[in-house]
């Protein structure tokens, strides 16, 4: 992908934000975590209300069951959430590979490694707690090279600035809309001579086409990418699910589910769907970790005549 020139007061701009973000990554865990974090929490919840509509109206949606009291404490923790991902990301611009180690820890680590070391293969996540944090597996396993498949943002500074904190020895980036061609490209010879884990952002809102596969999900129908499905059965890539859990604030364990092996026979759009039980099933035990403040239903089904 061809990236578009900055020019100097963007340039200027970028150094700017990049320093700041490297200072307030090495400051105190507690200054951080306590301070600065309850001050975005206050101000996203109680000042700028940041999307609040939005929140509430995902939440009603996705659990009628639930009391007005009950969807009012998952919101409130939400914001508490989106404040800790904000200073979980900043933190990114200063981190090294024990820090890395520190902020993400995986289970069963030695079998996934076994699993899949000397091969590529997929993962796909989800806008869940810091997901960002995802794109460390390479200081674990440095055989291998997290591709982090993104669409890229309008902003050219915004956008380097990204770049920049994704951007290490063991992970890069690529636009979704070249992800496809960018493996085929880079399978033979990975990146660097490490193999390639291409990570999924699998929740997103793709655009609705006339053949959409329509999945219910928190109690909507929806619709997913299933780019990550035809990617893994041309290529016959095993496909993991990443489960996150959340230990503290900017501490997390993730937990590598196979949900496709890649040599099993699967029915159409199986593959996606058992990426949907999980995520699902992730968010219901935990709610407040999920990204509510995106329009994720802004296409419905359309009415199909029985």
């Amino acid at each position: 992908m061809k990236q578009q020139k900055m020019n100097f007061i963007q340039r200027v701009w970028l150094e700017t934000l990049w320093l700041i973000a490297r200072l307030f990554a090495i400051m105190p865990y507690w200054f951080k975590y306590y301070i600065i974090e309850n001050l975005l929490f206050f101000l996203l919840y109680y000042c700028l209300r940041y999307r609040m509509k939005v929140v509430k109206t995902n939440l009603q949606n996705s659990f009628p069951e639930k009391t007005d009291e009950e969807r009012a404490v998952i919101c409130r923790r939400f914001y508490r959430t989106l404040a800790e991902i904000f200073v979980d990301t900043i933190n990114m611009a200063h981190m090294s590979p024990e820090k890395a180690r520190n902020a993400v820890g995986i289970n069963h680590v030695e079998e996934h490694r076994a699993a899949v070391r000397g091969r590529d293969w997929i993962v796909m996540t989800a806008h869940f707690g810091c997901w960002e944090y995802g794109s460390y597996w390479g200081y674990y396993e440095p055989s291998q090279m997290l591709v982090a498949v993104y669409h890229p943002l309008r902003s050219v500074v915004a956008e380097e600035f990204y770049r920049r904190l994704r951007n290490s020895e063991y992970s890069t980036t690529i636009a979704m809309r070249d992800c496809i061609r960018f493996y085929l490209r880079n399978r033979e010879q990975g990146i660097n001579g490490k193999n390639l884990v291409l990570g999924l952002i699998a929740d997103q809102n793709p655009p609705r086409r006339p053949d959409s596969h329509w999945i219910k999900f928190l109690n909507q129908d929806t619709i997913f990418f299933d780019g990550g499905e035809k990617l893994a059965l041309r290529c016959h890539l095993p496909v993991y699910f990443m489960k996150m859990e959340r230990l503290q604030r900017g501490r997390y364990n993730m937990t590598l589910e196979l949900i496709y092996d890649g040599e099993e026979e699967v029915a159409p759009y199986e593959i996606t769907e058992r990426y949907v039980r999980k995520l699902e099933q992730m968010i219901r035990e935990h709610p407040e970790l999920w990204m509510w403040s995106h329009r994720r239903w802004k296409y419905k089904r359309p009415n199909v005549n029985s």
